[in-house]
């Protein structure tokens, strides 16, 4: 091996050789392979995700916020005129102002969903998946930033509905609970968004996507009491009804802008189905932790 290249000993700016702690700590600037460097939050690297995931759907805003405003106020619209007509009242209220929450819910849910469903089936389908797994982040930082980002795109949904249907004749909305807006609003969207990242996570094309949202969410989203009331229904239906996570979602929300919900009478009822709602979210994220630490359908 004599033939092989010497290495010089590092040397000071007189060209004198530098002390020997001089090379240990040149040494010691890159880690042993396999030592983590960011033994903590990688904060910087879960903003800038959150961040891409949020300028992603924000450059085609018209097509991922305003364009749900416009087709609620086309629900709004027909259900209005051919179920409720000018008269009918449900729950003490009109049938505009009874309806016009679960139009609102049901818009955030659905686009939670379709945001978070999108980035893992897309990063597969085009090859660019490496892209969310070689950085570091950890796996719980890679699902706060991409479900952070679908909430966001919930909210603002939220938002622009609210200001459209507001502005819609005989709809008369109140703030009567606050925190069951907040709450069930913001659980509503993580729900959705966690179904949507296991769906991206199971999915290899987008009709495996398509077939979620066709026989799951939109089928548990307008039968979750967005346009009636479940004392409607017979015992055997109210009992499905109540199955559904959707429809606590739904009329928890409601109970928020109305002070009246069909979860139960009381007050006590519908905290019960805030709490259980969020348990069912910690154990669909529990769920989703351990799929994407293991790894399946997204490596390999």
């Amino acid at each position: 091996m004599a033939d092989q290249p010497q290495l010089e000993p590092p040397t000071t700016g007189a060209g004198t050789p530098a002390p020997a702690n001089a090379a240990a700590g040149l040494h010691r600037a890159f880690p042993e392979q396999g030592v983590p460097v960011i033994h903590r939050i990688n904060r910087l690297g879960l903003w800038t995700l959150y961040i891409k995931e949020v300028r992603r759907f924000f450059k085609v805003q018209t097509q991922t916020i305003w364009a749900p405003a416009v087709t609620t106020l086309l629900y709004l619209m027909i259900f209005t005129v051919a179920l409720g007509g000018g008269n009918r009242t449900v729950l003490g209220v009109s049938f505009a102002t009874f309806v016009a929450p679960g139009l609102i819910a049901m818009g955030m849910m659905n686009n939670a969903f379709a945001n978070a469903s999108f980035s893992f089936l897309a990063g597969k389908i085009q090859g660019t998946i490496i892209d969310y797994l070689m950085p570091p982040l950890s796996e719980l930082e890679l699902m706060i930033a991409l479900i952070g980002a679908a909430v966001t795109r919930a909210v603002l949904v939220g938002l622009a509905l609210l200001a459209a249907i507001l502005l819609w004749p005989g709809v008369n909305l109140g703030f009567v609970h606050l925190w069951a807006i907040v709450w069930f609003g913001l659980m509503g969207s993580v729900l959705l968004a966690l179904i949507g990242l296991l769906t991206s996570i199971w999915a290899d094309k987008f009709d495996h996507n398509a077939a979620i949202t066709n026989f799951i969410i939109t089928p548990l989203t307008m039968l979750s009491g967005t346009f009636y009331v479940i004392d409607n229904l017979s015992p055997t239906f109210q009992a499905v009804s109540r199955a559904n996570p959707f429809f606590y979602v739904i009329s928890g929300f409601r109970f928020g802008f109305l002070g009246q919900s069909d979860i139960g009478d009381t007050n006590t009822a519908v905290m019960a189905g805030a709490v259980a709602l969020g348990l069912l979210n910690l154990v669909l994220g529990a769920v989703t932790y351990v799929l994407m630490r293991s790894g399946w359908k997204l490596k390999g």
